[in-house]
């Protein structure tokens, strides 16, 4: 899951999605997995994201650093213009979720993840790679919650 999930929670068009994914990991629906990025991220957040991150990080099965192995791979998909490389932290969050092999991952950036082509050319990298595909969709399409 991204930062941007967490912002999700207290944004109006967002927040039925993000705190229905947070009640769906809170009650073990779901196994969720943190980075350092988002941990980094949240630092200068307002205190009203830092109080709902702090709920993520409790319903959190882990956390999954910035290796090595994520770094390279996250190079992989700038070095093929998946996202520009003035935004690498988006292509270092799907690396980070690839090489700790999440199943999914959940973001609302529209822009450089949760898109049907970047979706396929990260996938592409990840197979050329050896590692598997990642499925990557909104919280709106993953939670349990229905309106």
């Amino acid at each position: 899951m991204d930062t941007s999930v967490i912002g999700g929670c207290c944004d109006p068009e967002f927040q039925e999605w993000s705190n229905g994914l947070l009640e769906d990991f809170e009650a073990g629906r779901y196994g969720l997995l943190l980075s350092s990025l988002t941990d980094a991220e949240i630092e200068d957040a307002p205190e009203e994201v830092k109080d709902i991150y702090f709920r993520f990080r409790e319903a959190a099965q882990e956390a999954s650093g910035l290796t090595d192995e994520a770094i390279a791979l996250a190079d992989e998909y700038l070095r093929h213009g998946i996202v520009p490389e003035s935004f690498v932290d988006d292509a270092r969050r799907i690396a980070i979720a690839t090489a700790a092999t999440a199943d999914i991952l959940v973001s609302w950036n529209f822009k450089h993840i949760v898109r049907y082509e970047k979706i396929r050319r990260f996938n592409a990298v990840n197979l050329e790679m050896g590692y598997k595909p990642i499925s990557i969709h909104s919280p709106m399409e993953v939670t349990t919650h229905v309106r």
